[in-house]
């Protein structure tokens, strides 16, 4: 392993720790809504953020950068493991908060990603973690979305402080199975993991009974005392105050609800699993993504295609193509989850662990209960019509709404944003079809798979650049 050099300037220290970021999963909508306030810089919109693009062409959204890529544990497929001979850098709190408003006052981004390797010790990352958000928020004024990685194993005071001062936090789960975990990453185990997931969640509950909402979410330089204390709104209290106040002194929760004025984690937490480079199936994957959500109220469940980087006996051999059209198959399904009402058991079974990766998991779930269809447009549940390939929630409101005033017919379907090239094998509108095609699952199947020809080698085949942005991107030498 390097060791840390200490001599890179800002921009070097920027291209080595942003390109250490780059198999972190986290462009996504922010998920949380806060205005402008006089006197401080940014403001953060639930719709997302997309201002910026790298040289690639890809949207940025975030400044996504490790605040350290130096790592005292060995996880097999990480770049950045101790074990690697790469260039090792480390941000100061001050360099971080400096770029972040630089970026962002150049319209750059919209607001940071922060991650970071494991240095000394879990609670000592988090801690410069903290102080890194803490100036940004109090010293730089910044108000915009900040998405920050968690470290497993600190304490509840840094996951209190983090909480109170980003928007989104997370903990990566990495691996789906207590088996993979300790194979892959020794250093790691799902108690860590798991523990601080649900003192987060606890917490963002309580916040939000505060505030009159429900407790579940809605589907749609080292500065040592803070190892002492807990960041509530605008305040320090101690660690004893906060143990009197949250459930009775029990300590499964990490701050009290009433004091201050800033939400615990507004956006929610996530989490991120890698996906191939341990040998689990796509059912074991979704039954654990639908678990975490149910236990614990979890805004996403990223999935990361594994990238060889590293040889190791017990990961795919360099060379080995990224499994990108799995990843998206698993992401369709997650959505399935999230706003379909289906189960984990629905979509795959112990008989059936993968999904086929040609056919989107919908279109598989229809093609296996044929016996529902074809469905009859003008009668169909809401739900049934959710279930229906082609058909979402947006375009079976609209069935729902148009058909209490009249007959329907497939150009009126086609306009509320009906996918006919999908739905029209699976759907009849007044006992009529539109084509005359068999209800046979291997015909639909070849048809759906020529059909989606194109989009699956367009995902499998995209000519993946991991190139994060620096400053050279926007002529700033």
């Amino acid at each position: 392993m390097k060791e840390i050099v200490t001599g890179y300037t800002t921009k070097e220290k920027l291209e080595i720790l942003a390109d250490a970021a780059k198999y972190d999963v986290a462009c996504t909508s922010s998920g949380s809504d806060r205005r402008g306030k006089k006197g401080f810089l940014g403001n953060t919109v639930g719709c997302g953020i997309c201002h910026s693009f790298a040289s690639d062409g890809r949207c940025i959204s975030l400044l996504k950068i490790l605040m350290t890529n130096h790592c005292i544990y060995d996880c097999k497929y990480c770049i950045n493991r101790v074990s690697n001979d790469v260039p090792r850098a480390t941000f100061t709190p001050e360099e971080i908060c400096e770029l972040t408003v630089e970026f962002y006052k150049r319209n750059y981004i919209e607001g940071l990603f922060l991650s970071s390797g494991v240095i000394r010790n879990p609670t000592y990352t988090m801690e410069k973690m903290c102080e890194t958000l803490y100036l940004l928020r109090n010293k730089y004024c910044f108000n915009g979305y900040i998405h920050v990685k968690t470290i497993p194993g600190a304490s509840d005071e840094m996951l209190a402080m983090a909480g109170y001062l980003a928007d989104r936090i997370s903990v990566n789960i990495e691996l789906p199975t207590e088996e993979s975990l300790s194979k892959l990453a020794p250093n790691k185990n799902f108690r860590t993991i798991l523990e601080p997931m649900g003192k987060v969640r606890d917490t963002i509950a309580r916040h939000r009974v505060a505030i009159g909402k429900d407790a579940r979410m809605e589907r749609s330089g080292g500065n040592r005392y803070l190892e002492k204390s807990i960041f509530a709104g605008n305040r320090f209290v101690t660690k004893q105050e906060n143990d009197l106040a949250v459930d009775g002194g029990t300590g499964k929760g990490l701050v009290p609800v009433e004091r201050g004025n800033r939400s615990f984690a507004p956006a929610g937490q996530s989490t991120q699993m890698i996906i191939g480079a341990s040998e689990e199936s796509d059912y074991t994957l979704i039954q654990t993504t639908q678990r975490l959500y149910q236990s614990y109220d979890l805004k996403r469940v990223f999935f990361s295609a594994y990238v060889p980087i590293n040889e190791d006996a017990a990961l795919p051999r360099l060379g080995t193509a990224p499994p990108l059209l799995r990843e998206h198959r698993l992401y369709q399904a997650d959505w399935l989850l999230r706003f379909y009402g289906f189960q984990a058991d629905e979509l795959l079974s112990e008989e059936r662990p993968n999904f086929n990766e040609q056919l989107d998991p919908k279109c598989e779930w229809a093609l296996r209960h044929l016996s529902l269809f074809p469905l009859e447009v003008q009668r169909a549940s809401y739900d049934m019509l959710l279930r229906t390939p082609g058909i979402g929630p947006r375009s079976a409101g609209r069935i729902m709404h148009a058909r209490r005033y009249g007959s329907l017919d497939f150009d009126a379907l086609k306009k509320m944003g009906v996918v006919l090239k999908r739905a029209h094998y699976f759907i009849i509108c007044n006992g009529r079809r539109l084509y005359n095609t068999p209800i046979e699952e291997q015909y639909i199947t070849r048809q759906l798979i020529d059909t989606n020809g194109r989009e699956n080698w367009q995902v499998a085949n995209q000519n993946i650049r991991y190139q994060q942005m620096s400053l050279a991107d926007f002529g700033i030498g």
